[in-house]
């Protein structure tokens, strides 16, 4: 039986867009901050004479904390209002970002970027969570789609952001450019971004939840983490120890009586489950991608991080571009045909990077990555809208929470996986880099392809509105 068509979309006014720019401030300092730092490795690692071995942990810190936070970031906001725990994120995120400008060493320099994470992985969820609340059935979907393209941007602008600062700036710089942009969304949001009350029926925190749920993703991340880094004691304790516990909680997900922290139950309800693959396999594809082209502009083109940078940017446009069409179109083109469309041009866009070992101009790098910027911004918004339109308001915290969640774990799994791949395929290659990148990308290929066979699970038809 096939749903009734939706009415048309209600209008976004003045408002609700002034609304969603400040709480993309947030989401974007997050995301950000996530590589911003990346081009900065090599001079933290001289100002603290610190090895590459210890150094990495900057940004591996940062990614842990942000997948421990995610889960609680549903429970919190229905605890204490949407409103109330993004500014409380705000803060934790500004506070970690003092700190680590502060940083007298690595191991300092270290613990301040799990402060900085915490804060960092509540926002996207929360911020998202409160807009589609504010915004109702009937809007969230155009709204989605402008902020939608923020973490498409960020992994991409990120390094050419850090490369910038570091140009002009000393690198305490790096985490103090946090600070005017966080203030100013504090302010802003105190006064436009309106209170949304705390769930009427308020629930117990999943301890035992939490203490299985983000430290088994955390290990399970860290164990990946060391795949990568070809340490298999650790990677195999590690990746065992996150399985284990992993599949523990989906146990007690399924068997308490209470609320859990993440609803294993949400993933069998449609569209959520394959709203959720796509949203992982999209990830690992994403941040898969912005791991191999700067490493292969750098290692295999001998470009500097700057100019690394500058060669992703078209990504960037390509994914801004693809968000006009995206918001002109997301309420009048069925879910699955936009998602399904954007994976065909993340194909299309990915291909030529298969080819790098028998050379590919310029030219044609940066129309790929336009090709592939347009298609990611057909992808992240509409799986969004699916499931932000058709789930109870209480429950979009929650929601929120798992599907920012999957994004994360997506990418940092992805981009495990890919250097796990480039390892093995530079070990077999020799000198040949640019072959080994290209044979790496088939498998990237391989991950879109999943995504798009999880896209035909999408609803042929609009969500109702109500």
């Amino acid at each position: 039986m096939t749903e009734a068509p939706a009415p048309p979309a209600e209008r976004v006014d003045r408002e609700l867009l002034r609304i969603a720019f400040i709480l993309v401030l947030g989401t974007f300092m997050a995301t950000l901050d996530a590589t911003i730092v990346s081009v900065g490795l090599d001079r933290l690692t001289e100002e603290f004479d610190a090895s590459v071995a210890e150094i990495q942990w900057v940004s591996s810190a940062y990614l842990l904390a942000v997948v421990a936070a995610v889960p609680a970031s549903g429970w919190l906001a229905g605890r204490f209002g949407g409103r109330r725990v993004w500014l409380a994120a705000i803060g934790v995120f500004l506070l970690g970002s003092v700190l680590c400008a502060s940083a007298w060493s690595a191991s300092s320099l270290i613990v301040f970027r799990v402060v900085q994470g915490l804060g960092g992985g509540l926002l996207p969820a929360t911020g998202q969570a409160l807009l589609a609340r504010v915004a109702g059935p009937g809007r969230t979907g155009k709204v989605i789609s402008i902020v939608a393209v923020v973490p498409l941007l960020s992994p991409v602008f990120g390094p050419l952001a850090g490369g910038s600062v570091l140009a002009v700036a000393p690198w305490p710089w790096l985490f103090l450019v946090n600070l005017p942009i966080g203030a100013a969304a504090v302010l802003l949001a105190r006064r436009y971004v309106p209170v949304v009350d705390p769930a009427p029926q308020r629930t117990a925190f999943d301890l035992r939840g939490a203490l299985l749920l983000s430290p088994g993703l955390a290990v399970l991340v860290y164990g990946l983490t060391e795949v990568a880094h070809d340490r298999a004691v650790p990677a195999a304790i590690g990746v065992v120890a996150g399985v284990v516990m992993l599949a523990a909680f989906t146990v007690h997900g399924l068997r308490t009586r209470s609320t859990p922290l993440v609803d294993p139950r949400l993933f069998a309800r449609p569209p959520f489950g394959a709203a959720a693959l796509a949203l992982v396999v999209l990830g690992a594809s994403v941040f898969g991608t912005t791991f191999l082209l700067p490493l292969y502009f750098q290692s295999g083109r001998g470009m500097s991080a700057w100019e690394a940078g500058l060669l992703l940017a078209p990504q960037g446009l390509g994914a801004a571009a693809g968000s006009v069409l995206v918001n002109r179109t997301i309420s009048k083109v069925a879910p699955r045909t936009l998602v399904v469309a954007g994976i065909v041009l993340i194909v299309a866009g990915t291909a030529p990077f298969t080819l790098l070992g028998h050379g590919v101009p310029d030219a044609v790098v940066v129309s790929a990555l336009v090709v592939r910027g347009f298609g990611m911004s057909m992808v992240g918004a509409p799986v969004m809208n699916i499931v932000y339109s058709r789930i109870e308001p209480e429950q979009l915290p929650r929601a929120a929470g798992a599907l920012n969640l999957l994004n994360t774990v997506g990418g940092s799994v992805g981009t495990a996986a890919v250097a796990v791949i480039l390892e093995n395929r530079l070990a077999a290659t020799g000198a040949d880099v640019p072959a080994a990148f290209g044979a790496t990308f088939w498998w990237v290929l391989g991950f879109c392809l999943f995504a798009a066979a999880a896209a035909t699970r999408l609803p042929r038809t609009q969500p109702r509105k109500g």
